[in-house]
């Protein structure tokens, strides 16, 4: 069973898995290319995830896909903003993270609302996040990326991808804890896809069982990921049966929040999973 803390003493579980529904806001996303990028389809979009199911709703206001194009903090919240407040007024308990690594944004919509921060940067691009995170305590997702998304798939190399990364949350969680977060906030995703090649990425997921080591429930994001458009050559529109084959392994595996597009179908999978391995 997982429990996890996130702002204002509220805790999700304890529960078997927990599900983030992705509500992507961008006009460049990966998956949807931009067909909830309004405030009003971005709405209806959450609302139709919390009612399947998910327990968070992962809001995004800036692309992180490999070679995306940043935008500056003026724009994300003006995408994220009026999301978080119409979802709230519907919703007042739906648990809403906002994907960001910008400290403004994050600020703004921890004040709003919002009681999760999904950082891939691990407050290494905005520094001044570290102290928006200690100062409002919400909860956290410590996420493994090898560079900014601009960057990071230029070819990627490790020596030991799954020591590195462990390397990585090892010295990352003690300085969040240190700085003044509490450890039952924060939950670790390695960071599928986010510098690193085909072999790495499985290579990680091969070894997801190590980084329990650590005591913080895991968190994985293998929805649609291109992974699988390498791996088995399927375009993105084939690739919801492999993303929950692997939500199934995952979970076998111990991993216990899983971020995905497709709540209805993951929490048919993490049920059977659950009934089958515990």
């Amino acid at each position: 069973m997982v429990s996890w803390s996130v702002l204002g003493g509220r805790v999700l579980g304890p529960a078997p898995f927990l599900i983030a529904g992705v509500v992507n806001l961008t006009p460049d996303s990966f998956y949807d290319g931009g067909r909830h990028n309004t405030p009003d389809a971005g709405v209806d979009q959450g609302c139709l995830l919390l009612d399947q199911g998910a327990h968070v709703l992962d809001l995004g206001g800036e692309s992180t896909r490999p070679f995306s194009t940043p935008v500056d903090a003026e724009t994300e919240l003006g995408r994220v903003m009026p999301v978080i407040k119409k979802i709230l007024a519907h919703d007042p308990r739906a648990i809403i993270s906002v994907d960001t690594y910008k400290a403004q944004v994050a600020e703004a919509c921890l004040k709003a609302g919002a009681v999760i921060i999904n950082d891939i940067s691990a407050c290494r691009f905005d520094p001044d996040l570290l102290e928006v995170l200690v100062s409002h305590k919400p909860g956290y997702v410590l996420m493994h990326s090898l560079d900014r998304p601009e960057n990071m798939q230029k070819d990627p190399q490790y020596r030991d991808v799954v020591s590195q990364v462990m390397f990585f949350f090892e010295t990352h969680l003690r300085r969040l804890v240190q700085a003044g977060l509490p450890e039952e906030r924060i939950v670790l995703d390695p960071g599928i896809g986010f510098g690193k090649t085909v072999k790495h990425n499985l290579e990680l997921l091969k070894n997801i069982e190590r980084f329990q080591s650590f005591g913080r429930p895991l968190l994985v994001g293998l929805s649609y990921k291109s992974l699988w458009g390498t791996l088995l050559g399927l375009g993105l529109e084939h690739r919801a049966l492999p993303t929950q084959v692997a939500v199934a392994l995952m979970a076998a595996k111990g991993v216990a929040v899983h971020r995905v597009h497709d709540v209805h179908l993951t929490r048919n999978t993490l049920k059977i999973v659950e009934n089958i391995c515990s």
